[in-house]
């Protein structure tokens, strides 16, 4: 099945398409909550300026116009705002007011994190395509943030099969990765 559109789901969102609406809450709900918490600083509010979001977007609160820019960018600014007025609703920010337009100061931000998620998740998928080594070496190196001499100590192997391995494995992510963009690209004019 295609993956529809945050457009076509936002339309059918209109319509009252319970499934539409699910659909987009599954998509954007991690993203959106780490948005929120990292402006919040409170899980409780993030995760109602969340709920929020989606109870606007069911009643209709707020229309999106495909011709101002990104959905992505406009749910952001949503969520922005939602979480400043449960901010201001509170009287005691958790975050400085002043401090939270550092943290989405432009919509080129709110680009960046859908585009960051949607990279997250074609990064997941290469990397559950390397083997069991490889795997291995790339989340302690890059996700781990080990230094190649702990994992050959950590693993027991040697300096040079630590390093070879990073290499293969990333040479096959850049493979696997420009494999996918090229179908993404593909799927996008369709």
């Amino acid at each position: 099945m295609e993956k529809s559109s945050d457009f076509m789901l936002y339309t059918r969102i209109q319509q009252k398409d319970k499934a539409a609406l699910e659909q987009l809450y599954d998509r954007y709900e991690k993203i959106l909550f780490s948005f929120l918490y990292k402006m919040t600083e409170d899980r409780d509010l993030a995760e109602e300026a969340l709920q929020e979001v989606f109870i606007k977007l069911w009643r209709g609160k707020g229309e999106y116009d495909e011709s101002k820019g990104k959905f992505t960018s406009w749910l952001f600014t949503m969520s922005r705002n939602s979480a400043i007025d449960l901010i201001r609703k509170q009287k005691k920010p958790a975050v400085p007011l002043e401090e939270i337009g550092d943290l989405v100061s432009s919509e080129t931000a709110v680009d960046e994190l859908a585009e960051w998620q949607e990279q997250k998740e074609q990064i997941q998928e290469a990397v559950s395509e390397l083997s069991g080594e490889q795997q291995k070496m790339i989340q302690l190196f890059y996700f781990k943030g080990m230094t190649h001499e702990t994992i050959s100590t950590m693993c027991d192997i040697p300096l040079g099969t630590v390093k070879s391995r990073i290499r293969l494995a990333l040479s096959k992510l850049k493979k696997t990765l420009h494999g996918v963009q090229e179908r993404g690209a593909i799927d996008d004019e369709y």
